[in-house]
């Protein structure tokens, strides 16, 4: 029976699938201790957060597929997979509804002050009401950092809120975001100063130094805020915590960190114009189940040698 290793909780139906085909599944927490005793057995490794380098990689000489459970692959050794001829495959365009929703989610919280105002509530502040702090998201301008799938769906949500979009992606034709109704722009620094809400949704290249470090936060309006749901590391923490402080920027929220998890004493929570969640935009019921399934099948196409190419980062190992 191919034995899968499952690093970190994934939806039981992903279990189910991979069980009901003959497999033998062990379940690990993310970050496991000695991971390359663990790895030894494998002949595929489902990963969620866990960081498989080459070690873990090459302790496992059966193993055969590497399915990453969602689209970043930054903390999984390519490099080491692509020399050892294992494919590693990605869940593909399973998640980004939800994730487009949670960045609603988090815009809309910012907007309408949801966490301040909750807390004064319970608090007995009934008055907090007459401090006029919301806003309303229609009239006002969202720059999208990355206009892939995921980006594409928070500007369809924003739009439909009735905010002008400005769509930033050097890769994207700006024929393909006007014919969408939307401003492209190719450098998205161009337009910082025009954006009441900036959200980020790219990938983080490895050792890619602050993608919104200090000069891009100096560009922003006083009242504008910042998103991110992409990944820990693209938004300079530090700067960020600066500014709000300083009453250069009205708002943040982030659903990723620099430290994963962050701590307690993280500074940024102390301050009520930033939302904060646990890395969970996609995890919702159904978007789990999604990804356990893609990764489930994933794991059997491999073993059958009938791998969606369109799926798979090292496509030159199906060569």
């Amino acid at each position: 029976m191919p034995d899968v290793l499952v690093l970190g909780r994934i939806h039981t139906a992903g279990i189910d699938r991979l069980r009901g085909a003959s497999c033998t599944v062990r379940e690990l927490p993310d970050h496991p201790a000695d991971l390359t005793r663990h790895a030894a057995a494998a002949d595929a490794i489902i990963v969620r957060m866990t960081r498989l380098d080459a070690a873990a990689i090459d302790a496992a000489p059966g193993l055969r597929i590497v399915a990453r459970h969602g689209v970043g692959y930054e903390a999984v050794d390519v490099d080491a997979l692509t020399a050892r001829g294992i494919p590693l495959a990605l869940v593909g365009d399973v998640n980004s509804g939800a994730v487009a929703e949670h960045t609603l989610a988090l815009m809309l919280g910012l907007a309408k002050r949801l966490t301040a105002y909750d807390r004064a509530t319970r608090q007995g502040d009934f008055a907090v009401r007459d401090s006029f702090s919301a806003r309303e998201l229609s009239g006002k301008a969202v720059l999208v950092v990355g206009f892939g799938r995921i980006g594409r769906a928070v500007a369809r949500l924003c739009a439909c809120f009735g905010m002008s979009v400005i769509a930033a992606d050097p890769f994207v034709d700006a024929s393909t975001v006007e014919a969408a109704g939307y401003t492209h722009v190719s450098d998205f620094r161009a337009a910082l100063d025009r954006a009441d809400y900036v959200t980020i949704h790219v990938p983080k290249a490895p050792g890619a130094d602050y993608l919104i470090g200090a000069p891009e936060i100096a560009a922003l309006k006083p009242e504008a805020a910042v998103l991110n749901l992409s990944r820990g590391g693209i938004v300079d923490e530090s700067a960020l915590r600066e500014a709000l402080l300083a009453g250069r920027l009205r708002g943040a929220a982030l659903d990723v960190f620099e430290d994963e998890p962050p701590g307690p004493d993280n500074p940024l929570f102390a301050l009520d114009s930033v939302i904060v969640s646990p890395h969970c935009a996609a995890f919702t019921e159904e978007c789990a189940r999604r990804m356990a399934l893609a990764c489930a099948d994933n794991v059997l196409a491999a073993f059958e040698d009938r791998l969606d190419p369109s799926l798979v980062v090292n496509r030159e190992v199906l060569r």
